[in-house]
């Protein structure tokens, strides 16, 4: 090969672009603080920009060989003639971000009952008294819920058992297990199934059969002794020792990794963020949920829900935060799961299939309930709005109703058109989008009306305060930026 005929390396110069030639893809903003702006695109990527940056964008005069430029062209801002499958990247990172849509509904929730031997004030669900049956699920209702179930075309079906306090109709629990496993040798899918329960009535029988099924237990802890009996009453006032001895009782039983533990922020938990985390490790758990309180059901009659506002929460949530990722510093790794799930949808591309943070809105196409009496709705929020006389979202009834039917109810239909965060006022204009979610129960409880108005929503500046938080710690402290990225790592 002569010299003629050899390929030649070309100058820097070359690979430049002229002044002004990149063209931008789509993004939006939104202000972090009063010198920067958060920059974000369809796929949820974003970067973080002072306001000379922020204004060599607007006015177009990157410099194409500065950091600023490659920056964004690596994380799809803009693209340029030497970046010709940016689009097709992109479009890539966004289909990934929307699998959850593939497989359908795999969360199927069966409310055994609505008895229950507590009386927590802040209750979502209007609890019935542990001796009235009638509020039990039939055997013929659970079958007809089982052959719904497994009408779902995703591949991974999570039985979730719900109540009341679901154990006190172990024996339905029991005959569901039973007969999806019969059901499901000739379909084959992977089956999951956890019982949530405050663990009281919890027993030798009870956990054998976990044991032999692989049932997973979910159940409630709010903090330390005092905070727990207080928020979760019982007759007898020993809500917190059952909790602790039945959380020890199915650790001995079925291991450390079957159980795991919720808590709900009511008005006296906000005083007490330290003591509750320290409880979950005293517990020996390594992750904790730091739920507020929601507008449904039993928290409505008892006023629960208007005990604070959601500024109080957010001071809540931001010293809690900052205690855990102190207590990680210090070698003892915690996760939040909130912050995690909203890091997974920040910084990977993949989805997270947390229903509240869904776009379409997750009701019934990721999660459905089938309640006690046959009927069946969109979401568990969706049953408990229906316990307050308020059955918007009622699908049907598995008596009366086929499963394609219920899954193109009108309701449902309507509530994933209008949930589209695209196509509803203020979501689609928001830089957040990519990481919230629609609430159409919430919106519904609160508003009257499934879209909402987002400048009054709760719903909105609980999730816009928890966003620019995370995204401040990501940019300004680096050991917590390393803590919570160990979070997703995992």
């Amino acid at each position: 090969m002569t010299s003629a005929t050899k390929a030649k390396f070309k100058s820097l110069d070359a690979y430049k672009n002229a002044q002004g030639s990149f063209r931008f893809l789509p993004f939006k903003f939104i202000k972090l603080d009063n010198e920067r702006y958060i920059l974000t695109n369809i796929a949820g990527e974003f970067i973080v920009l002072d306001k000379f940056d922020f204004n060599k964008i607007r006015d177009r005069s990157l410099e194409m060989d500065s950091d600023l430029y490659h920056k964004l062209k690596s994380k799809h801002f803009i693209y340029d003639d030497s970046s010709t499958v940016a689009i097709d990247l992109l479009a890539l990172k966004y289909r990934t971000k929307q699998s959850f849509l593939d497989g359908f509904t795999g969360l199927h929730m069966f409310v055994v009952t609505l008895r229950c031997d507590h009386s927590c004030p802040y209750c979502q669900v209007s609890r019935q008294n542990e001796d009235t049956e009638k509020f039990d699920m039939s055997e013929e209702d659970a079958l007809k819920a089982l052959l719904f179930t497994f009408k779902s075309p995703s591949p991974l079906i999570k039985i979730e058992f719900q109540g009341g306090e679901s154990l006190l109709n172990f024996k339905l629990i029991q005959f569901i297990v039973l007969k999806a496993k019969e059901m499901n040798q000739s379909i084959g899918k992977q089956i999951q199934f956890v019982i949530a329960t405050n663990l009281s009535p919890v027993n030798d029988e009870i956990l054998d059969f976990c044991d032999e099924h692989e049932i997973l237990i979910s159940t409630s802890l709010d903090g330390p002794e005092f905070l727990h009996n207080k928020n979760r009453p019982k007759a007898g006032n020993d809500s917190y020792q059952r909790a602790i001895a039945g959380i020890n009782f199915v650790k001995s039983k079925l291991g450390p990794d079957k159980v795991s533990a919720l808590m709900t922020t009511s008005l006296e938990s906000l005083k007490y963020p330290r003591e509750i985390i320290d409880e979950y490790i005293s517990q020996g758990f390594n992750a904790i949920f730091l739920r507020s309180l929601s507008p449904y059901g039993f928290a409505i009659k008892t006023k629960s829900f208007d005990m604070y506002n959601t500024d109080a929460w957010l001071d809540f949530y931001k010293t809690s935060l900052a205690y855990i990722i102190e207590i990680n510093k210090n070698g003892y790794f915690f996760v939040e799961q909130y912050t995690a799930l909203i890091l997974q949808k920040m910084l990977t591309p993949f989805a997270t299939g947390f229903v509240d943070l869904q776009s379409p809105s997750g009701i019934g196409i990721s999660a459905i309930v089938f309640n006690y009496d046959g009927d069946v709705y969109a979401s568990d929020e969706s049953r408990m709005l229906a316990e307050m006389e308020d059955k918007s979202f009622r699908l049907g009834n598995l008596k009366e109703n086929s499963y394609q039917e219920i899954i193109t109810a009108d309701i449902l239909v309507d509530a994933l058109q209008n949930t589209i965060l695209e196509g509803v006022p203020m979501c689609s204009d928001c830089a957040f989008l990519p990481y919230c979610g629609s609430d159409p129960i919430y919106h519904a409880a609160t508003q009257g009306d499934m879209i909402g108005h987002k400048a009054k929503s709760g719903f909105c500046k609980k999730n816009m305060g928890v966003f620019k938080h995370i995204i401040k710690l990501l940019e300004d402290d680096l050991e917590a930026r390393e803590v919570m990225m160990r979070w997703i790592r995992v």
